[in-house]
């Protein structure tokens, strides 16, 4: 009875990794822009490259096993054996290939996929500059002069140009279902071009841990019609809160779970000064200090020191 358990369970594993798996989003598999089809299309490409090594090997292990078996009398048994022409040919030759293969599809998917690349379109781009608070994601439309937080809309067909930087620790922008991941990063300004090719509710997150509400720091993104978009422009305008100084303070402020807000106005330039208040950041820009006594040296100018940091 005992004998037979085993081979029943294991009737049970595919059933068992089916159920497992069901409850994963395929959401990279399954993308809704260009950008995110061509990366799919090269996680794809790349896998069935490998495999072309992976499954031969898998298949050879098995069969190498089963006819070498010690009760198989009739196999060949050569002890001294110690090289084949064929094998080595064909064990350097294959691998090289598919590096070869995977070297080139690497190379132009790399250039095409830039992040930093504007998309080619005849529809003029939307843009939006965002930055990334604890823990919520602020989003600034300069063309449109509005502003929200944890939504962006965006017609679909329209490319997406995203400025991006952080008033706090490093964080990550992704939208999974569009594609790509760039850093935000403090006093730093980095780019993403993205284009979504139908209408859909996609969800985006931050990928780099950031603190207690990391788990939380997430966003909706929403493709609609020209139309539809424009209307939501329109009912933005009409909302009741301005993003000054005063409240982008306080929205800047630690929180979790943030429900959606919209803004009808914000404060000039902010996306610019929440940059630039990071100032000793800045290669080779002098920071100005107050002097300061310190014990150890007194009378010492702070301000003819300089800070240098990075910026993109």
């Amino acid at each position: 009875m005992s004998k037979n358990r085993y081979p029943r369970l294991l009737g049970f594993l595919p059933l068992l990794s089916m159920l497992l798996l069901g409850g994963c989003k395929w959401t990279l598999l399954d993308p809704k822009g260009q950008v995110g089809l061509d990366e799919r299309n090269l996680i794809i490409t790349a896998t069935l490259l490998m495999l072309l090594v992976v499954i031969p090997v898998i298949v050879m292990t098995f069969a190498f096993a089963w006819k070498y078996r010690a009760s198989n009398t009739n196999a060949t048994y050569a002890p001294k054996w110690s090289h084949s022409t064929k094998i080595e040919i064909a064990v350097w030759l294959v691998p090289i290939l598919i590096i070869i293969a995977l070297g080139y599809v690497t190379y132009k998917s790399t250039h095409a996929l830039d992040p930093y690349r504007p998309l080619e379109s005849d529809v003029k781009p939307i843009n939006i500059e965002v930055v990334a608070l604890d823990w919520k994601w602020l989003f600034i439309y300069p063309d449109q002069g509005i502003a929200t937080v944890n939504q962006i809309r965006f017609p679909e067909h329209t490319p997406l140009n995203f400025k991006i930087t952080s008033d706090a620790v490093m964080n990550s922008f992704f939208i999974p279902a569009l594609g790509g991941q760039i850093y935000a990063m403090a006093g730093m300004q980095t780019k993403l071009h993205l284009i979504a090719n139908q209408k859909a509710e996609m969800e985006g997150i931050s990928a780099n841990y950031s603190g207690a509400g990391f788990t939380g720091m997430k966003f909706k993104a929403i493709s609609t019609s020209q139309e539809d978009f424009d209307a939501w422009v329109a009912e933005v305008k009409a909302a009741p809160k301005q993003l000054d100084q005063a409240e982008y303070e306080a929205l800047a402020k630690p929180s979790q779970n943030n429900p959606v807000a919209l803004y009808s106005s914000y404060t000039p330039d902010l996306f610019q000064k929440i940059v630039d208040k990071y100032e000793g950041m800045k290669p080779g820009k002098p920071v100005k200090h107050e002097k300061k006594e310190v014990a150890a040296v007194e009378g010492t100018d702070m301000s003819s020191h300089s800070a240098a940091g990075a910026e993109e």
